[in-house]
């Protein structure tokens, strides 16, 4: 008796194994009644009901698969869209390189705007931002202003960075940023 008990047991074992392995569950349905087939009692099998589509895709086992964790009390369904690869949802965007600047000309007390030229680097146009020193004669900064600007693929653009106030009659020298970051 006690070697045939021992046998139902380990046999009892393998059935309950092989049925999680499965994706079958024995005394654990939640009666939501699910639309890939999931009945309200727990162990019953049908061809019609998809436990795990992965087999059949093409791409990866993940294209279109949904997924039921039966050891999860929450009963939730997880689906999945992706195929094979990433499945970041942000969007790729391209990082534009700096703009070159160079300055035209200063500030002075007629012109109150130092007056650069920005030239884009990039196959694709951009909005960058340019700043300008405006400096005494002791190189020591007045102020420091910046300007945007939408500058085409590969073209060059002049852009005026306007000094405020009356510091324009102050400024002995002006220095730009050298490049000009997409904005």
């Amino acid at each position: 008796m006690d070697r045939r008990g021992r046998k139902l047991r380990f046999t009892a074992v393998a059935v309950l194994v092989v049925l999680a392995l499965t994706g079958f569950s024995t005394s654990r349905g939640h009666g939501h009644g699910h639309s890939s087939g999931h009945g309200s009692g727990g162990g019953c099998s049908s061809s019609s009901q998809d436990h795990d589509s992965s087999s059949s895709s093409s791409s990866g086992g993940t294209s279109g698969s949904r997924y039921h964790d039966y050891d999860d009390d929450d009963d939730d369904d997880y689906t999945s869209g992706t195929s094979g690869g990433s499945s970041s949802s942000a969007p790729s965007t391209t990082t534009l390189r700096d703009a070159t600047v160079k300055l035209l000309s200063c500030a002075s007390q007629n012109q109150p705007y130092a007056t650069v030229e920005i030239t884009n680097p990039n196959a694709t146009g951009g909005r960058f931002t340019v700043a300008v020193d405006f400096l005494d004669a002791g190189s020591d900064r007045l102020a420091k202003q910046t300007a945007q600007q939408y500058v085409a693929g590969n073209e060059t653009t002049t852009v005026r960075v306007d000094l405020s106030g009356s510091a324009a009659a102050e400024v002995d020298h002006c220095e730009p940023e050298p490049y000009a970051p997409a904005a």
